[in-house]
């Protein structure tokens, strides 16, 4: 068995990853929507923030359209760092405990140093997909920007901007799976676990070799709800945002002996 040695010094298992179901994500939401019932003033309350924080962005980018659909790309990217409060009630309502987002928020505490890590991987991420996302433009629409308000319309539908759709896709795609490898569990295993920020990584991307199919529903199904809480004009992300987020928690579990 592999070892790995802690901020003690002390020498620990490595985190050992299960082999799942390929049904097993519909069960994570159902678990996740049971924590949101119990702990849902807490839930709704952290989701509402997180809703009414995107909708701003949203309308400071209105006057840069191609923004638009970067900062909805990039909301995926940042999740699994912003959702920590949901993790922690979760893991208060697994011990039995009173939910309390404060006490949730103080778990980063326990491993503060690779947590902020994670936290600017994330931020690197997004700067980059935000250049990425920027260069596409330009190379594919130039000064000939769509309107904010016929955006979809003019992309998804004129046929006009094919190219740019098919690299603005692709790109996103890359992006998100290579942020989605490295962010599956990592988080819970750095709130519970004296692990650093590589092993934690490592051991995330190694739920998603072993479990292709699991992952790639979990995968599709936080990208068909973010974007459904997203076309509810940010609302229905009070609801979606915690309850992936608790969901990500049973992930967690699931995956990680």
């Amino acid at each position: 068995m592999e070892h790995i040695v802690d901020r003690s010094g002390r020498m620990q298992a490595a985190p050992q990853v299960r082999s799942i179901h390929a049904a097993r994500p519909l069960v994570w939401l159902s678990r996740g929507w049971a924590d949101m019932s119990v702990a849902w003033q807490a839930s709704l309350g952290h989701g509402a923030l997180v809703a009414g924080f995107g909708l701003a962005l949203l309308l400071a980018a209105a006057g840069a359209t191609y923004l638009v659909p970067t900062l909805i790309g990039g909301f995926l990217l940042v999740a699994p760092f912003v959702a920590i409060v949901h993790y922690g009630l979760s893991r208060q309502i697994e011990a039995g405990e009173t939910p309390d987002s404060t006490a949730a928020w103080a778990a980063v505490r326990h491993n503060p140093g690779s947590i902020g890590l994670y936290g600017l991987m994330l931020a690197l991420a997004l700067i980059s997909w935000e250049r990425v996302a920027a260069i596409v433009f330009a190379l594919f629409v130039g000064a000939d920007v769509p309107d904010l308000r016929n955006l979809a319309a003019d992309v998804l539908f004129s046929g006009r901007h094919l190219g740019l759709l098919a690299a603005f896709l692709g790109a996103g795609a890359v992006m998100a799976a290579v942020v989605f490898a490295l962010s599956v569990v990592t988080v819970p295993l750095l709130l519970e676990r004296d692990v650093d920020l590589i092993t934690a990584a490592v051991t995330s991307v190694q739920c998603c070799l072993r479990n292709p199919l699991p992952m790639l529903c979990w995968a599709v199904l936080i990208g068909c709800l973010t974007a459904w809480g997203f076309a509810m004009a940010m609302v229905g992300l009070v609801v979606i945002f915690p309850l992936l987020g608790h969901a990500s928690w049973h992930a967690y579990r699931d995956l990680i002996e």
